[in-house]
């Protein structure tokens, strides 16, 4: 095992634990959990908060747990001005991740993020400790969290929450496929009156760190553009300073209500309305619009043309969402639901399409035979062209049990649940540029939908078994139905039109007869003025042969035991049983112990084996889009692993991913109010699935390697595709590394009552082998499934070290927050190979790959109540912290060529940890009622 450096292993560090809500009640006992959670005075420490995760045994508080729990309060998810708990969570938890790509399809709406390193699909999600069902997006671009189904956790608004739990630690045996990396459990309000109205604006107002300020073209004497001397991709431009942008403004209106219902029953409703304009975080475009009249000359339009015709940040998003969490007394039981109903209008871009781009061309002007060029090019449209995908979400949750003190001496949970999300996809202000000026502007693109069906069936009892405390028993069983469904686009949006013909074996006469150019080397006919772009620019539409209805089920029952077994020693053991009706059965176990020497002092640890499961959406996912690979777009589909295509490719059926986790730390409270947990962890994945390559795409292998990769696509009947890729059991991998937290409350007297916390994520994933099992494939040297763009990406793409140091109090009637947060480096790769002896070399960078540098973001808030009323200001990243600019131009002498056109005018990363989009202010008004 590779030793922490020593720096790491006693590093120290905070999690912002604001104090636990004020006069909130935790939902009690969801089906991982069967006792009754007390209420939590206003005053209690965090460490004595009963959580729900982690062990079933009652009255489990954070400090007694065996393995690491963050508690986040409502108090701490209220303080952000972010609006999004994603957002709040990146900032609160160290060991979380989310960054913020943009120009990545639907991950621009339904971002994804990760936990302790590891995928989005490897944390399950708990609402009131019921399995939520995951997004019907999978997000298969070049983004961190590549090739997983995420659960949409901003579907859930932040003030229906009473708190969140996130549990640290492999948890499969205990809820099942999923909980490789952890668990995050979200409990809901569950106030019986009173309520809180709320209203906040926001927006950016920042300087584009290193971003040039366009002035105008420069121009010579005959009135006419000048190209850069240095790198005549680009025009000269003048300049003054820095640009400025004044944009994505955000407006959130919510209102949380609760009622009472009979003797002791509860109705908590809560509707949130958020609407988040579009951040656009691109540098002006010099390069040149338009075709050249001549080589000396200018389009006279190049002087008025937008040099912000991208859009590169957030997308403009609507979200509507209205959440219910009741609990009435039935006498011998207690009846619960909670539900949830979610819809986001969601608009995000693609990559602008130049006025003389291929994909603009008008190909019917120009016989089949005739080669394209500059001095036949006609537009099909005046100026290009920037498509837009649009993303229409609804997401619907119900469940509702049955909860019992005492069956047959047993607590009982019994519980059924439905889980819906629906994606529907438009691309606009686009072109099918095969059919030329007969195709229509805006395309039904399809859409995606992902249903989950739940039954649990919880029971629980204590029993003396002569221990130093009572032994719990818990036994239980679930059953999921998961269905997984794919609708065509309209037939427009993704077919091929008479403006493309593929080249075809033939003879002389009947290549002459259909006006094509005959190669009588080769025997082939090709249509060179018929290489028109199929598809929607920017989204093609899922095409019909994607039509899918699949389904599958998986029945598990589980046991755990809990128990002191002697003063001092805590114990918990589970055991898992699993049938999937699509990969056969899993058994699963976890010990987990905790031994405290002296009051204040305890070791913990844990070792357990996980699984999760290919999803459905991994098993047949379909679609093309285009992805810029090295600055130059390329159409990539994604195959379904029983597609002719990707068996031709060396697809195999999926395997479950199975881990082996081990952990280990103490937890001090040297003195009161201070409490310190440091814990290592190591998980061992086998199998683990990923998205390959995207294989046949320039950047990626060899000329050599992509030729026979596009010679076997041409042979499946995917001439138009440009690469391919497809899911695989690709690694086995570790993960391994070091939480490390600190929290403190201090009463100032006259200054008042503060919280300071420190928190430290140190993360490093290692790739141990990749399972290359090429197939057909074999034929060609050195190709990787799995190669070095993805290694690095999953290597490094996410920071390896978190810090984040927070403190909160109130003092002459105002609250203040400060939070400062350290994000660690992080690789951005690119698909140009590294350069001499290690061309090959699937771990050495190459010259476009990008180290980001560590940032530290610090936010502040100010805040005064008044007779009910709450005034709050505040601003996230308020000294303006942008990552590292992208290098552009011309590379440095020794490594020659140039960096990628894109990078003049999208000057940041996709996986800077914590976005791009510089500083943002707010103010909210809330109202307690």
């Amino acid at each position: 095992m590779r030793r922490l450096p020593l720096s790491h292993m006693l590093s120290v560090s905070v999690i912002a634990l604001a104090a636990p809500a004020t006069a909130q009640t935790t939902q009690s006992a969801p089906s991982q959990e069967t006792s009754t959670e007390p209420q939590n005075p206003a005053n209690s420490e965090p460490e004595t908060t009963v959580v729900v995760v982690g062990s079933r045994a009652a009255n489990r508080t954070v400090a007694e747990s065996p393995v690491p729990i963050d508690v986040i309060s409502d108090s701490a998810l209220q303080s952000s001005g972010l609006g999004e708990t994603n957002k709040i969570l990146n900032q609160l938890v160290p060991s979380f991740n989310f960054p913020q790509p943009s120009i990545s399809d639907g991950s621009d709406v339904t971002r994804p993020a990760t936990l302790r390193g590891l995928n989005p699909d490897q944390t399950l999600v708990l609402l009131n400790g019921k399995r939520r069902h995951v997004s019907a997006l999978l997000n298969i671009n070049g983004t961190v969290g590549r090739g997983a189904a995420a659960v949409d956790m901003n579907m859930v608004p932040a003030l229906a929450i009473g708190r969140i739990e996130v549990l640290r630690d492999g948890a499969s045996s205990q809820y099942g496929s999923d909980a490789i990396a952890g668990v995050i459990n979200v409990q809901l309000k569950t106030a019986s009156s009173g309520g809180r109205a709320q209203i906040s604006y926001g927006k950016y107002v920042t300087t584009l760190d290193d971003v040039s300020n366009f002035d105008g073209l420069v121009t010579n004497a005959a009135g006419q553009p000048v190209l850069n001397t240095t790198d005549p991709r680009y025009l000269q431009a003048n300049s003054s300073g820095e640009r400025k942008a004044r944009d994505g403004e955000f407006i959130t209106y919510g209102v949380n209500v609760g009622l009472p219902i009979g003797d002791g029953g509860f109705f908590n409703f809560t509707g949130e309305y958020r609407d988040r304009d579009y951040t656009n975080r691109q540098g002006f475009d010099l390069r040149p619009n338009y075709i050249q009249p001549s080589s000396t000359t200018f389009d006279p339009r190049e002087a008025g043309f937008d040099r912000l015709e991208f859009r590169y940040g957030d997308a403009k998003t609507q979200d509507f969402n209205f959440l219910l969490n009741m609990e009435v007394p039935l006498g011998l039981a207690d009846f619960y639901a909670f539900g949830t109903y979610g819809h986001r209008d969601g608009l995000s871009a693609a990559n602008y399409r130049q006025a003389s781009a291929a994909a603009n061309r008008n190909y019917s002007v120009i016989s089949p035979a005739t080669t394209p060029n500059s001095a036949n090019f006609v537009a099909l449209t005046p100026d290009g062209f920037l498509p837009f995908i649009q993303s229409n979400i609804d997401d619907l949750a119900m469940t509702s049990g049955v909860r019992m003190d005492d069956l047959a001496g047993f607590k009982s949970d019994f519980s059924v649940g439905f889980g819906r999300n629906e994606l529907n996809y438009r691309t606009r202000n686009s072109l099918n540029t095969s059919f030329g000026p007969s195709s229509q502007r805006n395309f039904d693109a399809g859409g995606l939908a992902f249903s989950q069906i739940l039954a649990n069936l919880d029971l629980s009892r204590q029993f003396d078994a002569g221990l130093a405390g009572p032994l719990t028993f818990a036994v239980g069983g679930e059953y999921r139905h998961e269905i997984f469904e794919i609708r065509p686009g309209d037939p427009a949006s993704y077919q091929t039109g008479p403006l493309f013909i593929p080249t075809r074996v033939t003879t002389t006469a009947n290549c002459t007869v259909l006006g094509g150019v005959f190669n009588t080397t080769t025997g082939a006919c090709s249509f060179p003025g018929r290489a028109a772009a199929a598809g929607a620019q920017g989204f093609g539409g899922l095409p019909a042969s994607a039509r899918t209805n699949v389904n599958r089920d998986s029945f598990a029952g589980y046991i755990e035991f809990d128990a002191d077994l002697f003063t001092g020693l805590t114990a918990t053991a589970a055991g898992r049983f699993e049938h999937f009706t699509d990969f056969g059965d899993t058994l699963n176990g976890k010990l987990a112990l905790r031994y405290e020497f002296v009051p204040g002092l305890a070791i913990r640890g844990s070792v357990s084996n996980g699984f999760r499961a290919p999803s459905l959406h991994q098993q047949y996912f379909t679609t093309t889009s285009t992805n810029f690979l090295a600055g130059v777009p390329v159409d990539v589909s994604t195959v379904p692993v029983s597609s002719p295509v990707a068996r031709a490719l060396g697809s195999k059926q999926l395997d479950p991913e199975k881990s082996f986790n081990l952990s280990g730390g103490f937890t001090a409270s040297p003195i009161r109010r201070l409490n310190l947990t440091v814990d290592y962890f190591r998980i061992k994945i086998r199998d683990r699935v990923v998205l390959s390559e995207n294989l046949g795409a320039a950047g990626v292998g060899t000329a050599a390697q992509n030729a026979a990769v596009q010679s076997i696509l041409v042979a499946n009947g995917f001439s138009t595709v440009g690469a391919a890729r497809f899911f695989l059991n690709g690694l086995d991998t570790t993960t391994q590394g070091v939480d490390a937290v600190a929290t403190y409350r201090a009463d100032l007297g006259v200054l008042g009552a503060w919280n300071f916390s420190a928190a430290y994520n140190y993360t490093q994933n290692k790739i141990d082998k990749r399972l290359n099992e090429l197939g057909p494939l074999a034929q060609i040297p050195g190709l990787a499934l799995f190669g070095r763009v993805e290694g690095i990406r999953f290597e490094r793409g996410q920071p390896r070290t978190k810090v984040v140091l927070a403190t909160d109090g109130k003092i002459a009637g105002f609250g203040v927050s400060a939070r400062t947060t350290r994000y660690g480096s992080v690789i951005s790769p690119e698909t140009t190979a590294p350069l001499g002896a290690n061309a090959l070399s699937l771990t050495a960078l190459g010259p476009d790959d990008q180290i980001l540098s560590p940032k530290w973001i610090s936010d502040f808030s100010l805040s005064y109540e008044l007779k009910g009323v709450q005034l709050t200001v505040g601003v996230d990243n308020a000294f303006d912290v942008y990552p590292d600019r992208r290098p552009y131009g011309l590379r440095p002498s020794g490594v020659g060529g140039s960096y990628p056109a894109t990078y003049q005018f999208l000057p940041y990363s996709n996986f800077s940890p914590f976005g791009f989009n510089g500083r943002f202010l707010y103010a909210k008004l809330a109202v307690g009622f």
